[in-house]
Order: structure tokens, then sequence, then C-alpha cells
């Protein structure tokens, strides 16, 4: 088995470790079916998160249980008296690294977790770097559930639907779809929440498609992937009225999907607020459930891959 040393960012997975990945999560799936393994029953994970987050939480500590460690966990580190008294996030990961075998981190700001990873004296597992950085994690989960529902992942088309400017999930997804061929990406969103030029450059040097669209129906009968995102509120300070249409334009319901492809699916990070009805739940292209329990195999099987 491969041996990562941290889990930062999606671009340092290369198509093999991808692979190799895929492959320890199967392993996983069986471990989880017989109720776990005790083979880290001597490690210790720190939850370390600066912004609340459940099902990220959650699922990694469910993971390191499954395989048989221990966990000490904090959804609140912002409210340390350390760093209230201004310690720094570089001291804090010091003195934790002390105490556990790996640390996952979920900070509010874009590149925590590479600073954290530069003075950790253990593995650190980036779970999410500030509004429009990375959720490498959540990226690795869905690439998986794309694999695993239809089978390929070279010679994809997925239209990216939402806040796309800020989105985590898309931006690592993208890092890591850049990797496979034939990939078309279609991101769909009004101009201000558009895909930044970051990521249209990354794939642009990489020779992939990509079109810059606001209109779904445009697309929805070619794509074999639509992946929704959350649009925020806050995004639109006083405009409500434009944030109702927005959202409006964007929903996902029954008739929208009715225009798919019956072999496809449609995901979404969670937690929806008013993105996708429910009635979608019950449609077999329904995958973003699928998507959380997908997620503690991968987190299981990243972490045998620090460990």
């Amino acid at each position: 088995m491969a041996k990562l040393q941290h889990v930062i960012e999606a671009q340092q997975f290369t198509l093999p470790l991808i692979h190799e990945l895929f492959q320890t999560a199967d392993q996983m799936e069986k471990i989880l079916e017989r109720g776990g393994t005790l083979d880290y029953q001597n490690k210790i994970m720190a939850s370390l998160f600066y912004a609340p987050s459940t099902r990220t939480r959650f699922s990694f500590e469910s993971a390191m249980y499954r395989l048989g460690g221990k966990v000490i966990s904090t959804e609140q580190a912002h409210l340390f008296s350390s760093v209230i008294g201004g310690e720094t996030l570089e001291d804090t990961i010091r003195v934790v690294s002390n105490f556990c075998d790996v640390i996952v981190l979920r900070h509010t700001e874009v590149g925590a977790a590479k600073r954290a990873s530069l003075v950790s004296s253990v593995p650190v597992i980036n779970a999410g770097d500030g509004k429009g950085g990375q959720h490498p994690t959540q990226a690795l989960l869905d690439l998986y559930t794309i694999y695993k529902e239809l089978g390929y992942i070279d010679g994809l088309k997925i239209a990216f639907v939402g806040d796309l400017e800020q989105g985590r999930t898309v931006r690592s997804l993208a890092y890591l779809l850049g990797k496979f061929e034939r990939v078309m990406l279609y991101f769909i969103a009004p101009d201000f929440l558009q895909i930044r030029e970051d990521i249209q450059n990354y794939l642009t040097r990489h020779n992939v498609w990509f079109t810059l669209e606001n209109d779904l129906s445009k697309v929805i009968s070619e794509v074999d992937v639509i992946y929704i995102t959350r649009i925020e509120k806050e995004r639109f300070a006083d405009k409500a009225d434009i944030y109702d249409e927005t959202v409006k334009k964007y929903f996902i319901d029954k008739d929208v999907i009715s225009k798919m492809k019956q072999k496809s699916i449609i995901m979404h990070p969670l937690p929806r607020l008013n993105e996708i009805a429910t009635d979608v739940d019950l449609d077999p292209r329904a995958a973003y459930f699928k998507q959380a329990r997908n997620g503690l195999l991968i987190r299981m099987a990243l972490l045998t891959m620090v460990l």
C-alpha cells in the first residue's frame, strides 16, 4: 500500500494513487460489512475543527472507530483559550500532534491545512479549508461515487451547478477530473458565482474541455452527472428577489430530471437546503446519499494510507 504523508489538496493524487485508493476503499466496504477491524486499536485520531461540519466530522470519526482506533475531538477549536489568547495555528498543531497519530483539520482560512502540515509531527488530513479553498476528501469520495455508479470516469460529461466561485467541493473535484481523459466540464452558474479563473487556467493547461454557462436546460440531456451545490442567501446581500429567482432557476425537481439521460446520476455534497426536491430522492439516479456512505469508505482508506 502506498504511504501518504499528508492529504492536503486534490492535485497531489496521481492516477495510480487514485486507483489504489479506490481498491482500498473496496476492501474497506468488506471490513465495514463485518463490523470493522481492530487493526488500528493503538492509534488516535484528533479531529480538530475550527468550523462546524457535522457530516465530515462524523464521517471521519466513524471511519477511525471502524478501524479500531480512538478519537479525540472538538468542533469548537476556535474557542480554545489558547486560540482566543492569540496562539497561532502552527503552535496549536505542534502541541496537538503530541497527543495523536493523525490530525483531521477543518479550518476557516484557505491554506490552513498546508500550513499545519509543515509543522506537524503526524499526518494532517484537510477536511476543508476556507471558502474557495479545498476539500480533497470530499472530491475523492465524489470521484469514487461516479466510478461506482457509472463504471467509468474517462469520457465523463459533468455539469456543476450553483455557487462555483466559492465551492470547495467543485474546485477540488475539477482538479481531480483534470487528470482523466476526454472529460467535459460544464460550469452552470450566474456570472458572479462562476468558477474562478485559477481553475479555468488549470483545466486549460491540462487540455481539459470546459464551458461556462448559466442555463442548465441547454446541457441537461447531454451530461452523465449533475453536481448540485448550495447557493447561500448571504451571497446576495440585500437582493432577496434575485436570490429567489436564482434558486428557482437551478432547482432540481421531477420535471428537470425527466430530461436527463436514464443512465446518469445526480450528486450533491450535502447538506441540501432548497436545491433538490425531496421526491427526487426516490429516483434511481439520485446518488447524494450514496456519496455519504462512500465517504466513510474513502476516509477509512485514507486513514490506513497515512497510518
